[in-house]
């Protein structure tokens, strides 16, 4: 490796430490104070904050949620290689999250919803649905959450630290573990509210800075003729305009309308209002990544030709240990060459920042999905004091994947991490989004169709996925042999023809089969959203059979004080060791005390969609505003 420099421990230094122990202590404040303003003892309180968080925190978390250091690493990334048009992903979310604030979100509250196959659930009723979307939303996670996360941020590491990777990475998810399993959503709805302006304002100080140092010819900016072009040829082009339009927002609608990680930040929001008016601040949070993330990475390119554009295989292998080519080190090269003390730790602490919110989110979330969809069927009889143990420890099982997983994400990652995960989403996502909108807006959709569409959306999926992987997606000197038959079309194009083949499929076999009366649908489709009679849920036989099977198991077991499933259960018995690391222990984990098992969500009150005219009003003139500005950036980098 002689002739190339060799990432050292540049972030070393009494000034970098001190900010990112400054960081550090701040978070987990932050988490401290929210744990003891909230009540995380029942479901409603850990995994839904009790639906009590106000517009800034739910604005703030979606966008740190989304935000995490794949985006640092990937938008920049795709930026050196291939110009502006990856913002058009960013700025597609500003119309996007708009329909979950007005569209979707009213309907999940009404339903009265802690997860997104628990509606598909009370929708379509049986459990072959929700199942199905519980492990295959946990599968991505693995697969375009946490893997690309974890690698990102490996990337970074080792640029900035020079750090064995593993001891980082184990570092960083202690740290995440620890407030995620202790604090529930609304430790990590207000520590995320605290990294967004972390991550903002390192972001700020890296655009403005790298400029200010070099006086760049406009020549250098161009790695192809288009770079500057948002929106580009529907052939040829690298992202072509009619797929970053329509195919990337069946994309943004499985994320931002019916993707865990997202909804349940919406769910926890205090009213409708509250929520609608976060999605407009996520909206406009969302405007900065072309700014903050992809001009610095086209910065990164002019500024490290040899290295950040690298493109003879053995010399990419040395700089960054990837043949295919080393775009995805443009924004931690930035950092830790240009940056001086004290701002480097600052930066440090930006990508700490948005790897831990993001982590610590799906985290939360993939606690939320297996508890509730998964453990909770196989265990019905399941007390709220186990199932939010079993939620925790689902967490420590996701933290021993995340690490297992990263030499294989290492090892198979393409040239623009970006693209993988695009190009993931767009093979195994389009089918679940088709089933969410019909779901909303089409009463005439039933289960068989629904089901159906999903199956065969994923094996058509999967016949475009394998061949992918199996082929490789090869670099500019050494192509793919994937046949173009198979490869040849682009993934965003093919999310369009997925999503309108799922689309056909679940209509015309619900057509073929018996409609789902009214009766069972009030308050589960947007035009019954306002609906006041009752609802017969289609799993009501369900669960009363499940109700006598906890019934019976209860009498047949001997308990100390035991009570009915679905009443407040006593304290702990006085024989319960009460030391001192027991009651710690305890608190840690919320379940000292009189734990509440929350009423099944279905039971509860449903909340009540209304909204004040006034700031009705307010929020859509908000969304309008936000739109118009949406439009003319659009228009003016097209």
């Amino acid at each position: 490796m002689e002739g190339v420099p060799q990432p050292t421990a540049i972030i070393n230094n009494p000034a970098d430490i001190g900010v990112i122990v400054g960081y550090f202590v701040l978070v987990i404040c932050v988490g401290i104070w929210s744990m003891c303003r909230t009540n995380r003892s029942t479901i409603g309180g850990y995994f839904l904050a009790g639906r009590n968080m106000v517009w800034w925190p739910v604005g703030a978390s979606l966008f740190a949620s989304n935000i995490g250091s794949g985006h640092f690493v990937g938008l920049a990334g795709t930026g050196a290689a291939n110009g502006l048009a990856v913002a058009g992903f960013e700025w597609n979310a500003l119309f996007v999250v708009l329909l979950l604030g007005w569209l979707f979100v009213p309907v999940y509250l009404t339903a009265g919803v802690i997860t997104m196959p628990q509606y598909l659930k009370k929708r379509f009723g049986g459990r072959r649905i929700r199942i199905y979307l519980s492990v295959l939303s946990l599968f991505l996670y693995i697969f375009t959450k946490i893997s690309v996360d974890m690698f990102s941020g490996a990337v970074f590491i080792q640029q900035a630290l020079g750090w064995d990777i593993y001891v980082a990475v184990i570092a960083l998810l202690v740290i995440t573990t620890i407030y995620t399993v202790t604090g529930g959503l609304a430790a990590l709805m207000y520590t995320d509210t605290v990294q967004t302006f972390v991550i903002i304002g390192g972001a700020f100080v890296l655009m403005g800075f790298a400029p200010a140092l070099y006086n760049i010819s406009t020549a250098c900016y161009q790695p192809r003729p288009d770079a500057f072009h948002l929106l580009r040829d529907p052939l040829t082009g690298d992202l072509p305009w009619p797929a970053l339009i329509f195919g990337l927002t069946i994309i943004s609608t499985w994320y931002w309308c019916s993707d865990q990680v997202i909804v349940q930040r919406c769910l926890a929001g205090k009213s409708l209002t509250h929520v609608k008016a976060g999605c407009i601040l996520c909206g406009y949070l969302k405007l900065l990544p072309m700014f903050l993330m992809v001009m610095p990475g086209m910065i990164s390119r002019i500024l490290y030709p040899d290295e950040v554009a690298c493109v003879v295989p053995e010399d990419c292998k040395r700089i960054c240990g990837t043949e295919v080519g080393c775009s995805n080190i443009a924004y931690p090269k930035l950092v830790v060459t240009l940056m001086p003390a004290g701002l480097r730790g600052l930066m440090l602490a930006v990508m700490l920042a948005a790897l831990m919110s993001s982590l610590a989110s799906i985290f939360n979330s993939s606690s939320t999905l297996f508890t509730m969809d998964i453990y909770n069927r196989l265990r019905p009889q399941a007390r709220s004091k186990e199932l939010l143990i079993v939620g925790r420890v689902w967490i420590l099982c996701m933290v021993a994947i995340s690490i297992a997983w990263i030499p294989v994400v290492q090892a198979a990652q393409s040239g623009q991490l970006f693209d993988y995960i695009q190009s993931i989403a767009s093979y195994l996502a389009p089918p679940i989004a088709a089933v969410f909108f019909l779901a909303l807006f089409v009463k005439r959709v039933n289960e068989p169709g629904a089901f159906w569409g999903l199956i065969g959306g994923l094996l058509m999926g999967l016949a475009r996925l394998l061949p992918e992987f199996a082929y490789g997606t090869g670099s500019c000197i050494f192509p793919s042999a994937c046949p173009r038959l198979i490869c040849g079309v682009h993934y965003l194009y093919f999310a369009i023809i997925l999503f309108l083949a799922s689309v056909v499929l679940v209509v015309g076999v619900s057509l073929c089969t018996p409609p789902i009366p009214d009766k069972h649908l009030h308050r589960l489709v947007f035009s019954l959203r306002h609906s006041k009679e009752e609802r017969v849920d289609l799993d009501t036989e369900e669960e009363e059979e499940r109700r006598r099977q906890e019934t019976r198991q209860q009498q047949g077991v001997a308990t100390n004080g035991a009570v009915e499933h679905v009443l407040e259960v006593e304290g702990p018995p006085a024989s319960r060791p009460q030391g001192g690391v027991g009651r710690c222990m305890a608190w840690l984990c919320s379940l000292g005390g009189a734990a509440q098992r929350a009423p099944e969500p279905g039971a509860e009150r449903l909340p009540d969609i209304t909204e004040p005219p006034t700031w009705s009003r307010v929020v859509n003139l908000n969304a309008i505003a936000m739109m118009a500005l949406a439009l003319f950036l659009w228009g003016y980098y097209a």
